[in-house]
């Protein structure tokens, strides 16, 4: 300041003072021209001081210098800062001091100033950049110029952030920074910057904007919070905001789930801030942004389903049955509740389950329906409670069933209030904001639903004591005809209309009222007032739903009938100039832009969203039908008869095709079972194939070993004489039982085998009874089942050639048997005490061989476990083929055993053979054999025969 002073306290020698302009002059020349760093910066601190009183004057001196300093001296924090700080206070309209020399309003000069900045696109450049110094005295200033530049020229500069590299990453940060001063002001820039801009939107959402915009709003503390939640709820909205992108990716990212805190307001609702019920009325709003009408229908169900799951509809609810909640606040959550329910059958469902709090409890319908009819509530909120009750039967037809059956004689109970009484009474009310209200209501619980608008037919009202009761119907053209008030009559008309639509039923009852075509043609042709014209182009609408929608079952109002009486009375171009009087009126277009019913007045409550649809479809219509002569009638009734003939038929094919459809998938997913089981026994097959091999490869191997052992014994072993015959007879009993054992496996065998045999060919038949609807996969079926046959026929003569090299070792052991028996023992007395030492060797041998075969059996037994566990993991067959694959799989087990056993069983007999050969006797080898047995291979039956041969040998 000192530097200032001495600029502009210096005396001129006439004694004046400098004048502010001057002193500017000399501080941007001090500022272009000055060496030192020092005197730079003092200048420009100057030219901040004076930038809020001569702003004119240092916007158009000094701006171009204090670019020049951004550029030149960005190592100096604190002349940057100085030259940020000036140039907001020229562009800024928040001066504390004005020029009042200056003939041009401030706004002005910001927007010209801003413009004059932004024109060279590195400047924005620039400051972009410096908002990357973490120092506050350039990075707050910064954000205040940037703030300052998208207000004056938001597009312009929305442009230059978007192509800068980084730019809006830059901007982003400023959320991360611990002083709160720059975050809150960094919130106000992405508010301005976000403004309007749906690409920067999507990138500041996909800079993770809602993670931490949401984390500043709970570390603030909710809606108890300060300026600083209504800052974030801001930004989100604007993010959001007509942005379905953002709005999917709000949803997708679980945000949703996130905002259910915010509405836990707790039970003691007194004393609410004015900055809770603003940062709740915001919070409402978003609800609102993501459920809109306007959005895409998938993107609202989307995120109504949403809010179901995660409980936010229910604490909706809560605050709209809470006590000591403000006014606004629980007009805007009637309004958020509306649309999370609208045309969500799930939401609407739980809707009409919440009651309030009251003894008795009451359905939260009836308390909000209370509302509206009362006249004393605020407009605004008696609006609300209509777009609720909208909302709730948007496509709900349960909902409208409901409402209309507590109209009806057999459901109304006298001592509960219900949803019908009220809008009973409200229809026929002395206010006429009541009549409106009631009647779009109802006309709402009969949109696009016939079975209601007939049942409506049956609803009587007592009119007064004594007299007969009338009809709904009767009674509301009653109200008409007595000269009630416009909105009365507008509501009135649009219910009659709704309720007419598309229900010839109900334009018969109309009609058969002798009073109610005078009454229509008497208000049509006359000229009233321009007040009264809306209700004449109703009435228009009305008389021609019952020209359109007539059956003509009364002979007295039929079509023709009706269009003379409107040519005779009134005049076809009168008729259809009284028709347009509805489209043409101010406020049928602001009702036909949102379902929301929004008035300024309650004066100017006259139309309603879904009737303005209504009456677009009904017009073209029924003008055409005025126009059309009766021959032409007739053509139309034949071409709708025969279109609703063709419909039946198409209605008819289509359950036809959707039925066989139904067929064709439910084949499709047995044809899938068949082949994911036959795969399954498929695998299971190759599993039991592979054991069956491992089996072979080891019988062949001990085979092998067998026979080097027997060669190896026979070079070795000398002649024995002296056997002992009791010896000999124990080897021939054990042989015996197990010629027994061997007699009984094999008949085993041939009963599995002819079990195997049946359940194959029952197979078949049941699997041809079965797929007959498939024969495409029958074919296929049948080439497995061949397959598995013939599977069976190989395992089959290979348990045959087991059996035969069985019989062909037990010939060879009856054979030494028998030799054995005709040796004399007292030939070679001599060879006694040797003999009977061997035979000690012997015995002691076979009990180790007894031993050793223990052991096998262990082994076998455990082969055999493993197996069934194998077995046992196979899928198992469909329904009707399942006792059967399992009689069949374990039928496999059965043969798989016995072909183990005849394994242990050839094993003892070669151990047998072996220790005959080393006892002396003879034995032959199996190529003896196998010429005089290789005939009798073949069956199980001739291998019986021979082992009785065998033993009549013995004998």
């Amino acid at each position: 300041m000192n530097f200032l002073r001495g600029v502009m306290g210096g005396q001129q020698p006439s004694g004046v003072q400098q004048s502010g302009t001057q002193t500017i002059q000399k501080l941007c020349d001090r500022v272009a021209s000055a060496t030192l760093l020092d005197d730079r910066r003092d200048a420009v601190r100057a030219l901040k001081s004076l930038s809020k009183k001569y702003r004119l004057d240092v916007a158009t001196q000094a701006m171009d210098h204090l670019i020049n300093v951004l550029q030149t001296d960005r190592s100096d924090s604190e002349i940057i800062g100085y030259a940020l700080d000036t140039l907001y206070n020229i562009m800024s309209n928040d001066a504390d001091e004005t020029d009042e020399n200056q003939q041009i309003t401030p706004d002005d000069l910001g927007v010209q100033f801003s413009e004059t900045f932004i024109k060279q696109q590195d400047n924005i450049t620039l400051l972009l950049s410096l908002l990357e110094e973490f120092d506050f005295h350039v990075r707050w200033p910064g954000i205040k110029l940037l703030t300052t530049l998208l207000k004056h020229q938001g597009t312009q500069v929305q442009q230059i952030v978007l192509v800068s590299p980084m730019g809006v990453s830059r901007l982003m940060d400023l959320l991360d920074d611990s002083r709160e001063v720059i975050r809150n002001d960094g919130l106000l820039l992405l508010q301005q910057l976000t403004k309007s801009n749906a690409a920067i939107q999507k990138i500041v959402a996909f800079e993770n904007a809602f993670e931490r915009l949401l984390d500043i709003i709970t570390e603030e503390g909710n809606s108890d919070g300060g300026i600083v939640v209504e800052d974030c709820l801001l930004l989100i909205q604007s993010l959001l905001k007509h942005n379905n992108s953002n709005q999917n990716f709000f949803k997708e990212g679980s945000y949703i789930q996130r905002m259910k805190p915010w509405f836990e307001v707790g039970d003691d609702n007194s004393g609410w801030s004015a900055q809770k019920v603003t940062n709740l009325h915001l919070m409402l709003q978003l609800v609102r942004v993501l459920v809109s009408p306007v959005n895409p229908p998938g993107a609202t169900s989307s995120c109504q389903r949403s809010m179901f799951q995660c409980d936010l509809l229910q604490q909706l609810c809560i605050i709209l049955m809470a006590t000591g909640v403000p006014a606004d606040i629980l007009t805007e959550t009637i309004n958020t509740v509306s649309e999370v329910i609208r045309g969500s059958q799930v939401n609407q469902d739980y809707f009409a389950s919440v009651n309030a709090p009251s003894n008795p409890p009451r359905p939260a319908i009836v308390v909000l329906l209370m509302s509206m009819v009362n006249e004393r509530q605020p407009f605004v909120l008696r609006c609300a409670v209509l777009y609720c009750f909208q909302c709730f039967l948007y496509k709900n037809q349960s909902g409208q069933r409901e409402i209309v059956a507590t109209l009806l004689p057999s459901t109304i109970d006298a001592n509960a209030l219900s949803a019908g009484q009220l809008l009973c009474g409200g229809l026929f009310s002395t206010d006429s904001l009541s009549n409106w209200c009631a009647a779009v209501a109802l006309a709402h619980a009969l949109l696009e639903n016939a079975t209601q608008k007939e049942q409506l037919l049956r609803v009587q009202l007592a009119t007064s004591i004594g007299n007969p009761p009338v009809s709904l119907l009767q009674q509301c053209t009653n109200i008409l005809s007595q000269g009630s008030k416009v909105q009365t009559k507008v509501g009135l008309l649009m219910l009659l209309c709704t309720w007419l639509t598309n229900c010839p039923i109900a334009v018969t009852h109309f009609l058969h009222n002798a009073a109610n075509v005078p009454f229509l043609t008497a208000q049509i042709s006359e000229n009233l007032g321009e007040e009264e014209h809306l209700v004449q182009g109703l009435c228009a609408l009305l008389l021609g739903i019952c020209i359109y929608y007539n059956d003509n079952s009364l002979e007295n109002n039929t079509k023709d009938k009706l269009k003379q009486l409107i040519v005779k009375r009134i005049g076809k171009e009168n008729f259809t100039e009284k028709l347009g009087f509805i489209t043409k009126h101010e406020f049928y277009s602001k009702a036909a832009q949102k379902p929301q019913p929004i008035f300024s007045s309650p004066d100017y409550m006259l139309f309603d969203h879904e009737f303005t649809k209504l009456v677009k479809e009904l017009e073209v219509v029924i003008t055409k039908a005025i126009y059309k002569s009766s021959e032409e009638d007739k053509k139309e009734e034949e071409v709708k008869k025969s279109l609703e003939q063709h419909d039946n038929i198409v209605s008819r094919y289509k359950n036809i095709i959707r039925e066989q459809d139904m067929k064709i998938e439910e084949l499709k997913q047995t044809v899938a079972a068949l082949q994911a089981t036959n795969e399954q026994n498929q695998s299971t097959m190759s599993l039991q194939l592979g054991q069956i091999q491992q089996h072979k490869d080891q019988y062949n191997l001990l085979k092998v070993q067998l026979g080097k052992d027997n060669h190896s014994s026979q070079n070795s072993t000398t002649q024995m004489n002296g056997f002992q015959p009791e010896e000999v007879s124990r080897l021939k009993e054990e042989i015996e039982e197990l010629k027994k054992q061997h007699d009984i496996l094999q008949g085993e065998l041939s009963q599995k085998n002819v079990l195997i045999e049946s359940m194959q060919q029952s197979q078949v038949d049941s699997q041809t009874d079965e797929m007959t609807g498939v024969s495409e996969k029958s074919a296929e079926l049948q080439k497995e089942l061949e397959m598995l046959r013939s599977q069976l026929h190989i395992q089959s003569a290979e348990i045959n050639r087991l059996q035969a090299e069985r019989m062909e070792l037990l010939q060879k052991t009856e054979i030494s048997g028998s030799l054995s028996a005709s040796f004399d023992p007292s030939v070679n007395s001599q060879s006694n005490t040797e003999m009977e030492h061997k035979v000690a060797e012997l015995l002691k041998e076979i009990a180790g061989l007894k031993e050793e075969l223990k052991n096998q059996s262990e082994e076998k037994s455990s082969l055999k476990q493993q197996l069934d566990t194998a077995q046992s993991t196979a899928a198992i067959l469909q329904d009707e083929n399942q006792q059967l694959k399992q009689e069949l799989s374990e039928s496999k087990k059965e043969q798989d055993d016995l072909l183990v056993l005849l394994a242990d069983q050839d094993q003892k007999i070669f151990g047998l053979k072996k220790k005959l050969k080393e006892l002396g006797e003879p034995v032959e080898d199996e190529d003896d054999l196998e010429s005089g047995d290789a005939g009798d291979e073949d069956d199980l039956d001739d291998d019986d025969d021979d082992d009785e041969n065998v033993r009549d040998e013995d004998d």
